[in-house]
């Protein structure tokens, strides 16, 4: 990556700057770290750097003053604080005093290097794509076509099919690649925060908005919006959202004045919008407003010849410097396999494999799709092992013991998700969530059991 692309990290304490320093480069990223405010200021001051990735509690210096330093000198620079402390009243607070984004610790790989990748691109995205299929050689050659122009594209296919690389495709080869590519997942935020999110807003425009904080379209001015997710946005936000693509102008909450926009526009969606639209679900104007260049991404079922040069491409990405081969009847079974959690769920079943491999041979016997609650118990032992004798290691992240103790409670609760919410003390939301998230992995979830 180049000296611009390379990612500031701003942390305290020494293992963990440590295990952050190895994920990001174990996944192709360029990054510097220092401990304190100080030495980050200086070095701003001698490095252009592409995000600021700080922790809050820091002696000193905290993460929030540094981020008023920064955003005195640096409007531009995304900079995303890691908290311990996380609530939705703490996300509204960092955003409004100027943070792009915030993590909660603890937090696991994929999270965090997903949240990198929306900031930094992605590992695929410096390297080229990974596509060997034709069927998803002919979507690239379509989105290769479109990418000069300044058309919206709306990008179709199932969930974990590659949409946002995709996207971020399109970006690098059009004439704004200079310039910011902004992601926002309109799934994953919250209603009452998607708004100020997307279009900002002013000083006392709400409760608790102190200083006013522009949204994701003035932060991708002159570059790419990426709408995520567009068929889950609320139809009351839609509406306004159509009257900003067609202006081409956004005020901010509270606010009056009409700040002028140059954004291309991209969305992805894991829907049928049409079926959206005749339901009421999705309005009919704002579809055309994006459907001007529809683009669909294969499923993974759909271009098998992928699957082993991707699953080759995880195994370098995740087999930390060291070399990994698939044994015949392993390619046979990743072969075989319907693939309904599509790339994604082939991510994991590599990491998976890594696991639980003996040698340098990743066997069949290595290749699971299912986890049973006997192998899952099998490999988190593993987890809590290797965490134990190398404790600052982010690769080694609990999300296996977390789908573990879902599927389980949901298991002894007989497939009821409100009596299973309560007996893991989380919400149904959240329990909801990461059981959408698990169906994409392709994983099975216990249904309630019928009277």
């Amino acid at each position: 990556m180049t000296e611009q692309s390379k990612i500031l990290v701003v942390e305290d304490d020494q293992s963990l700057r440590e295990a952050i320093y190895e994920t990001l480069r174990l996944s192709g990223f360029d990054s510097v770290t220092v401990s304190n405010g100080e030495d980050a200021l200086a070095l701003l001051e001698r490095q252009k750097v592409s995000l600021v990735l700080s922790d809050v509690q820091m002696p000193e210096m905290d993460g929030n003053e540094l981020l008023k330093r920064v955003r005195a000198v640096r409007s531009d620079l995304p900079f995303v604080l890691m908290t311990a402390f996380g609530s939705i009243e703490k996300a509204v607070e960092a955003i409004q005093e100027g943070a792009t984004d915030y993590l909660v610790k603890p937090f696991d790989s994929e999270v965090f290097l997903e949240l990198i990748g929306r900031f930094c691109g992605s590992a695929a995205a410096d390297k080229g794509l990974i596509a060997e299929d034709p069927v998803m050689l002919n979507a690239l050659r379509l989105a290769a076509r479109v990418a000069p122009s300044d058309a919206t594209v709306m990008i179709s296919g199932e969930s974990g099919s590659g949409k946002e690389v995709i996207a971020r495709f399109i970006h690098n080869n059009s004439p704004r690649h200079n310039h910011s590519f902004v992601a926002l997942n309109c799934a994953a935020i919250p209603e009452t925060m998607l708004e100020s999110l997307l279009f900002g807003y002013e000083k006392g425009a709400f409760t608790g908005a102190i200083k006013s904080c522009g949204g994701k379209f003035e932060q991708a001015n002159h570059g790419t919006l990426l709408l995520d997710e567009i068929s889950e946005m609320d139809i009351s936000l839609q509406a306004k959202l159509l009257r900003v693509l067609q202006e081409k102008e956004v005020e901010r909450l509270g606010g009056s004045a009409a700040i002028p926009l140059d954004v291309r526009v991209l969305a992805t969606t894991n829907r049928n919008l049409r079926e959206q639209v005749a339901e009421g679900k999705f309005r009919e104007d704002l579809f055309y407003r994006l459907n001007v260049f529809p683009l669909h991404v294969p499923s993974l079922k759909d271009r098998l010849h992928d699957v082993l040069p991707l699953a080759d491409h995880f195994a370098r990405n995740y087999a930390e410097g060291k070399c990994f081969e698939f044994s015949e009847d392993a390619r046979r079974a990743l072969m075989l396999h319907a693939w309904p959690g599509n790339v994604r769920e082939l991510e994991n079943v590599i990491r998976r494999a890594l696991i639980l491999r003996a040698g340098k041979t990743i066997t069949a016997s290595d290749i699971t799709f299912e986890m049973e609650p006997a192998k899952v118990d099998q490999i988190v032992e593993e987890t809590f092992t290797a965490v134990e004798s190398s404790p600052s290691s982010l690769e080694n992240d609990l999300c296996i013991k977390e789908q573990y103790l879902i599927l389980d409670a949901l298991r002894a609760e007989n497939g009821n998700k409100q009596c299973a919410a309560e007996r893991l003390g989380i919400s149904p939301r959240t329990l909801r969530y990461k059981i959408a998230k698990f169906r994409k992995e392709g994983v099975c979830i216990p249904e309630l059991a019928s009277a």
